[in-house]
């Protein structure tokens, strides 16, 4: 065989696994990027204008600790072909059942004010009033999933997700100064000391890249794609992928605030990009559509993911592939979810920024929960056969957990005694 009959085959080989991939992509990419939410862009935002480029290093290390996480929903789905909620039921009872459920419902509903949140005031900054971007959305999230095609969604929410690059061509147009992003961002430190603040930022940033519903969004996911074992080595890629993006996202948000805004106090990602729009309109409005599509893929995401959870329990018919009349109270609650996170947006007085930063910490807080749950699964040999966890990947499993729990109760110690962290 000469040089270029191996090199025709060497690219049809290639040709041939890029489409594979691209047919077995979206579950990752979509729970990842989706992970940059309303809440997340407002998290990252506030941790470039407070402490610039310096926790740059601690969003790195969030990669392989998301990836780690969302893997395991991979293979869980794949091998059992049930969502997450209906495995923690069928394999701990009914007690821990609802427990982690409710622990979900609680967590989603939260999360999703926030994102209705994100989007509102993202496009308040073009002058849309509210409750025109609350119905807008609503609609436009309703005729996603009533296609009754799980394909029509998922290809719907990749564009989205693509989008949400918006970021990185808004970073290089402030003109950051590389050396110093290098030089303070990749070099851990702790700026400012051990404090309440600190603490805050580091549990918001956690909150928002590794949240329960996450794990229970993905596994549904693979199930409803129908992705089998064979899937299981393109679906870690597709993850592997997503997370690269997410966690790119991010840095390129810190790098925007903090080049421009650093040290300014601002309170959420839509005061920052009305603070840009006077440095630099483009930029700002770059950072608002940003705003606005994360709150969207967000919504998106975690309002199916209590759907899926709670249909799963239910016994509901619940998926995509599913009509409107063949699964109506799939649908039912998914729509009802939604218009009850978008009016608690409509209360005159809300403090909707102090929701938007605490929610994450409290996502961050009952993550132990649902992480010990999918760990426990992913050990189960009679569930899991070959693809149960191993020593190395329980290793690193368990040492997330243990490190949000210290962070979590140093967060705490932090809050009741302040002066020791002084």
């Amino acid at each position: 065989m000469n040089f270029l009959s191996r090199l025709f085959y060497s690219y049809r080989r290639i040709a041939k696994a890029f489409k594979l991939f691209i047919l077995i992509a979206g579950p990752g990419i979509i729970v990842m990027v989706a992970d940059n939410d309303a809440g997340g862009i407002t998290t990252y935002a506030v941790t470039g204008a407070k402490y610039g480029y310096n926790l740059i290093w601690f969003l790195i290390l969030l990669l392989p600790v998301a990836y780690i996480i969302q893997e395991m929903t991979v293979r869980l789905g794949a091998v059992t072909k049930r969502g997450h909620a209906e495995a923690i039921f069928d394999a701990y009872g009914s007690f821990w059942g609802w427990f982690s459920l409710i622990d979900l419902g609680l967590v989603d509903f939260l999360t999703l004010i926030t994102e209705f949140i994100g989007m509102t005031a993202a496009l308040s900054i073009f002058h849309v009033p509210p409750v025109v971007t609350i119905i807008g959305v609503t609609i436009l999230m309703g005729f996603m999933v009533l296609q009754g095609r799980y394909w029509t969604w998922e290809k719907l929410a990749m564009v989205f997700c693509a989008l949400n690059l918006i970021y990185i061509p808004a970073a290089f147009m402030v003109n950051p100064p590389v050396s110093e992003i290098l030089g303070n961002g990749l070099i851990p430190n702790i700026p400012g000391g051990f404090n309440n603040e600190f603490f805050f930022l580091l549990m918001a940033n956690i909150g928002t890249t590794i949240a329960p519903w996450m794990i229970f969004f993905q596994q549904s996911s693979v199930v409803d794609k129908g992705l089998q074992e064979k899937d299981i080595p393109w679906s870690k890629l597709d993850t592997l992928v997503g997370a690269f993006a997410t966690v790119i996202v991010a840095i390129f948000i810190v790098i925007v605030t903090g080049t421009v805004l650093r040290g300014v106090n601002i309170e959420s990602a839509a005061q920052a990009s009305e603070m840009l729009m006077s440095v630099n309109k483009y930029v700002g409005a770059f950072l608002a559509i940003g705003l606005f599509d994360a709150g969207l893929l967000g919504a998106i995401c975690i309002s199916l993911a209590s759907s899926w959870a709670f249909g799963e329990v239910f016994g509901w018919a619940h998926s995509l592939n599913s009509k409107a009349k063949e699964a109506p109270w799939f649908y039912v609650f998914y729509f009802l979810t939604l218009l009850g996170a978008g009016a608690v947006v409509l209360i005159p007085g809300a403090p909707l920024v102090l929701i938007t930063l605490f929610v994450q910490v409290i996502a961050v807080t009952l993550l132990p929960a649902a992480l010990v749950f999918l760990i426990l699964l992913l050990n189960d040999a009679n569930l899991m056969g070959k693809y149960k966890n191993t020593g190395w990947q329980n290793f690193w499993s368990f040492t997330i957990v243990i490190l949000i729990i210290i962070l979590s109760t140093l967060y705490a110690i932090s809050a009741l005694f302040p002066e020791l962290f002084k």
